[in-house]
């Protein structure tokens, strides 16, 4: 999962970068995007992620699946420095570090068990969600450069957070007809797609690193509380510290990140009067 979406990150970048910018709240966004192979490979890559999550938090608590999602920004940012030549500040390079050591610590901390199922009002409550987020989501793009990034980001990790909580119940559902007949599918999807357009936005306004950053330091949180609240997740006994150590670690991680991420990514326009001139006549 965690390889599938850091891969799924950089290439919808790349393709979100080619794409005209959007200043509005357009679902056409992500039409255009469809038009590029580099997207589709990424969205192939990001469903991928989402269905290994999805089978992951059938038995794992959510404060582990949606931290382990965050690491997903290290794959990103290696594949990026050798792949498309970023420059990775030495900063940035041992955040990537506390991020994995706080995951380490999730991990040992977690303890395995099924999920107790959302009622009338926990799904009335991602119906509200989603409502609001498209609301905010309309007025944040008019946000440009690195704060777009970063608000757009946030928005998106909200979006994809309440979509996890989704599918922790949702991946007890045992029959198919179940599992189609259930809201809390619909809702899941509801969230992802407004999730990625809130996403595609993001990418569109400087920094990869920041946007995604900001996507999973926003996204951990409500699921990690509604899980722990309503949804049954467990820590190991004695180990409670360590999952919030790990977790406040992962967290700080992703967020300091927004800080030391610089724009990888530049929109060039070139005024209409200005000849292409072949390298040898330069």
């Amino acid at each position: 999962m965690i390889a599938a979406y850091g891969v799924a990150n950089l290439l919808q970048s790349v393709a979100a970068t080619r794409t005209t910018v959007h200043h509005t709240f357009d679902p056409q966004l992500l039409v255009r995007l469809a038009g590029h192979r580099t997207y589709l490979l990424g969205l192939g890559c990001q469903v991928l992620g989402f269905v290994l999550a999805f089978l992951a938090r059938r038995d794992l608590p959510l404060f582990l699946v949606q931290a382990s999602v965050a690491a997903g920004l290290g794959v990103t940012a290696l594949l990026g420095v050798l792949l498309l030549k970023w420059s990775l500040p030495a900063a940035e390079v041992a955040l990537l570090g506390l991020l994995l050591a706080g995951i380490t610590a999730l991990v040992v901390s977690a303890q395995p068990a099924p999920a107790r199922q959302l009622g009338p009002a926990g799904l009335a409550g991602l119906a509200v969600a989603l409502a609001l987020l498209a609301v905010l989501g309309f007025f944040s793009v008019r946000l440009h450069g690195a704060l777009g990034s970063v608000v757009l980001g946030s928005l998106a990790g909200v979006a994809f957070s309440a979509a996890a909580i989704a599918a922790r119940p949702l991946a007890t559902e045992h029959s198919f007809a179940g599992l189609c007949g259930s809201p809390l599918l619909w809702l899941l999807v509801a969230h992802s797609i407004v999730g990625q357009l809130l996403l595609g936005l993001a990418m569109q306004r400087g920094s990869t690193t920041a946007a995604v950053a900001a996507m999973d330091a926003a996204g951990a949180v409500p699921a990690a509380i509604v899980g722990l609240m309503l949804l049954g997740d467990r820590i190991h006994p004695g180990r409670e510290w360590l999952a919030g150590v790990g977790f406040v670690v992962t967290l700080a991680a992703v967020v300091a990140l927004t800080r030391y991420a610089e724009p990888q990514h530049h929109h060039h326009t070139r005024p209409h009067a200005e000849p292409v001139l072949h390298p040898a006549a330069r």
